[in-house]
């Protein structure tokens, strides 16, 4: 195979590693994301926090990120994550929590015309060749269109990392603007059929 024209990390994250959290594992995970959340909407006549839904998780630079989202009563959407150093295989516990929050009232069921439900922070950076600089983008979300599987998220159409969808959500960790391409987020069925495409960049 010849040398690729394209010098950029793909797939760096492990994919998802464990079921959804329940029990006093989700209670410690919704205690840290409130405690952002609501620290984010202050200010903002949000209301009552609804359910919190967790996303899958992803681990990258030795770190699990577990992403988050709640609607308010007010109408708005809370999103972030909560991301911390694994439980260690000899029996020690996760730690080094850190939770990171924000508010937004453009949801799902205010824009119809979306494919993909997506949020996106950068948890950090991937430096290539000649100084050039890769934003290390985690994204999550939920598909708003029937039919998919599996998820990839494309930088110039080279796919960069994938999920499958757990519960009708996925995650994902991946390299965004590089060499001034952006990131594509696209849906897939178990077919390998394309159901929808959005960027996580919003077109005037």
């Amino acid at each position: 195979m010849p040398p690729t024209a394209r010098f950029v990390c793909s797939f760096a994250a492990e994919p998802p590693q464990e079921p959804a959290p329940y029990g006093r594992w989700a209670d410690t995970l919704r205690e840290h994301f409130l405690g952002a959340a609501l620290g984010a909407a202050a200010g903002e006549d949000a209301g009552e926090v609804g359910e919190i839904e967790f996303f899958p998780d992803r681990t990258w630079g030795g770190r699990t990120f577990i992403p988050a989202t709640a609607l308010t009563a007010g109408g708005w959407e809370l999103f972030g994550y909560v991301s911390f150093i694994p439980a260690s295989e000899d029996g020690g516990e996760a730690s080094g929590f850190h939770a990171v929050a924000d508010i937004t009232d453009e949801t799902a069921e205010r824009n119809p015309e979306w494919g993909l439900d997506l949020n996106d922070e950068v948890v950090g950076a991937w430096r290539g060749e000649q100084g050039r600089t890769a934003s290390m983008t985690l994204v999550w979300g939920r598909p708003l269109r029937p039919g998919g599987a599996i998820v990839t998220a494309e930088l110039a159409d080279l796919a960069v990392d994938q999920c499958e969808l757990a519960e009708n959500r996925f995650t994902l960790i991946a390299p965004d603007d590089y060499r001034s391409d952006f990131l594509d987020v696209k849906l897939w069925s178990a077919r390998g059929e394309l159901v929808t495409a959005e960027s996580l960049y919003v077109e005037d």
